[in-house]
């Protein structure tokens, strides 16, 4: 765990509100030079406290309307392997994240479809086909809202 202060906050603030912001611009800011700015992001790259960029795309403008949240229960753990399940799942395109959890399921995924149609077809002939299903149970997401995170 690496030892944050408040300026290494704000900068994680900073890119996490807009990860393209250049280290001029997150600098200028917070009331830094260009240089030293550009020192803390790499260390905190270097420390693993940023771990990649990304960006959010827009399931609904690129005509996905529905995100399905799914629990899956394994029928016969032991007899299928785990990254089976995993490789096998991540290898379907409208499945968003794959996360193996502890509770009543043992894995939590996101699907995003077209719209229930096209869901319904997905869960048919792609998921109940995995390897080792056994229990699955949908959650159709109505709204979210994205929180700030532990940074404020």
């Amino acid at each position: 765990m690496i030892d944050l202060d408040d300026t290494d906050r704000a900068i994680l603030r900073a890119l996490v509100a807009d990860a393209t912001r250049s280290a001029g611009a997150i600098g200028r800011a917070l009331g830094l030079s260009q240089p030293a700015a550009w020192r803390r992001i790499r260390r905190l790259e270097e420390e693993g406290v940023i771990s990649g960029q990304r960006i959010d795309l827009d399931a609904a403008a690129l005509g996905f309307g529905v995100t399905v949240f799914l629990g899956i229960k394994l029928a016969t753990k032991g007899r299928v392997s785990l990254e089976d399940f995993e490789r096998a799942a991540t290898a379907i395109p409208e499945v968003q994240t794959v996360q193996h959890v502890l509770g009543l399921f043992d894995y939590r995924l996101r699907v995003t479809a077209r719209d229930l149609a096209d869901f319904e077809r997905v869960l048919r002939r792609r998921i109940m086909t995995l390897p080792g299903v056994g229990n699955v149970e949908a959650n159709v997401l109505l709204s979210e809202e994205r929180r700030p995170g532990p940074l404020g």
